[in-house]
């Protein structure tokens, strides 16, 4: 029979239920899944910063009582908060207060832990926490719209770098993929909020990544692209300062050379109190104290200076149309300065890159304005985008950066490059040497509130 019937092997039938309880894995591509989720980040991050921009404009609208029913552009926030009584600005602060204390305080004491950006980066499970990293994002947006003095970058980007990282997990991308898409999407909040396409890629490539090379560039770039494009939609296509037209002078360039390092030693200075600050702050029942004390003063400063409210777009583009004499620029460039730092050690979070770019262009007004008693020729607005710039450049490392995002916030001349260049230079080469020497000259420099932030 064996011979007549030759032995077959006994072909497996599978059941319907083995089929669907043992899947076949499909290996998706991995150009496939980068680029959907480089896809992905940009569109989100488009979104995501719209949408905190409008809400950002809307509250300061309804806060301070101007230009409701018209949109972003019809009235500027200093405009608004001049226009508004001296009373709903102390009214407004306290608010800001109230709300910056009992916000971070719940934050902290019912979140998860919050991830920073740069530890998402480094690390090996680059996540995080959507929750408490939204809660955190609006609280700054909410915060900045009723008049703190600290930036509102840091939101958009910590919502975007949350998105992306989330969405690297779904799609399985590897550790080194999803570490560029956290800092990819980084980028492009920033890029979306402020419409600075170039400035938000090269952030990320600069000062997140360090890296220029082609796995990190391409994304960078899409990704900020796509967010700017998006952003568009609902905010249009504007940039962040009207400058007037501005010519070059010699004068204004050997100013750029003399006052660089100038710029860079106030950078520096302004870095160690900012961290100090932050690192004073406290998170248990003394934060909403503190911070109601904090912004209550804010506002009764504000009802003989209302520049002060906000990130420091409103003096910065005071600076850049000229319209400050230097002493009212210094008076402003102090305030900024105290009310900054408070705010920090009273426990509110927020950027230091509008607040530095302000501090730039003030001090530039300053500077300029003695310079040109001696040899004029250059208008102080020039000075003031040279300062911005190199202030910038030294007090957040990132000189590639901040030049491009300064000629993309202003839209001047290119001519501007070469001092702008040398400015730059002479405030990095100071910077290093103040982080090089002045902790040995002066070990007790800095704010120090109940001991805390002694050491570098």
């Amino acid at each position: 029979m064996a011979a007549i019937f030759p032995f077959r092997p006994r072909r497996r039938v599978m059941s319907v239920k083995s089929i669907t309880s043992n899947p076949v894995r499909r290996e998706h591509s991995p150009f496939a899944a980068v680029a959907a989720v480089t896809l992905l980040t940009g569109i989100g991050a488009g979104l995501g910063g719209m949408l905190l921009a409008l809400l950002l404009h809307g509250i300061q609208h309804v806060a301070y009582g101007y230009s409701v029913t018209h949109a972003i552009s019809a009235e500027s926030f200093l405009q608004g908060v001049t226009g508004a009584a001296p009373g709903r600005r102390v009214l407004v602060l306290a608010i800001c207060g109230l709300v910056a204390g009992l916000g971070w305080w719940a934050l902290y004491r019912f979140g998860r832990p919050l991830v920073s950006i740069r530890e998402a980066v480094k690390s090996d499970d680059p996540q995080m926490p959507l929750a408490s990293t939204t809660a955190h994002a609006l609280l700054q947006i909410v915060t900045v719209a009723l008049g703190s003095p600290l930036g509102r970058e840091v939101a958009p980007r910590e919502i975007s770098s949350a998105l992306a990282g989330w969405l690297s997990r779904r799609a399985g991308l590897s550790v080194a993929q999803s570490r560029i898409m956290v800092a990819c999407g980084a980028g492009a909040g920033l890029a979306a909020v402020y419409n600075v396409p170039l400035g938000g890629a090269v952030f990320v490539l600069e000062v997140l990544l360090g890296t220029f090379g082609w796995p990190a560039l391409v994304p960078a770039i899409v990704t900020s692209s796509i967010a700017a494009l998006v952003a568009q939609a609902g905010l249009g296509n504007e940039h962040q300062y009207l400058v007037p037209s501005m010519t070059l002078s010699a004068s204004l360039v050997v100013w750029s050379v003399v006052c660089g390092p100038l710029f860079g030693a106030a950078a520096w200075g302004f870095t160690e109190l900012m961290k100090r600050s932050r690192a004073a702050a406290p998170k248990d029942w003394r934060l909403p104290v503190l911070s109601l004390l904090n912004f209550a003063i804010i506002g009764v400063l504000a009802m003989h200076f209302p520049q002060l409210p906000g990130n420091g777009k409103g003096p910065a583009g005071l600076a850049f149309d000229g319209g400050l004499t230097i002493g009212l620029a210094a008076m402003l460039l102090v305030l900024k300065i105290v009310i900054t730092a408070s705010s920090l050690r009273a426990g509110a979070e927020g950027g230091l890159l509008t607040p530095g770019l302000a501090n730039g262009a003030l001090l530039a007004i300053v500077l300029g304005g003695v310079w040109s008693l001696f040899w004029p020729g250059a208008s102080s607005g020039a000075f003031a985008v040279v300062g911005a710039t190199a202030f910038l450049a030294a007090s957040m490392q990132m000189p590639i950066t901040a030049v491009v995002l300064v000629f993309e916030f202003t839209r001047v001349s290119q001519d501007f490059l070469i001092p702008v260049l040398l400015a730059v230079g002479g405030a990095l080469l100071a910077f290093q040497a103040c982080t090089k020497w002045a902790p040995a000259l002066q070990p007790g420099f800095g704010l120090n509130w109940g001991g805390v932030g002694k050491a570098r």
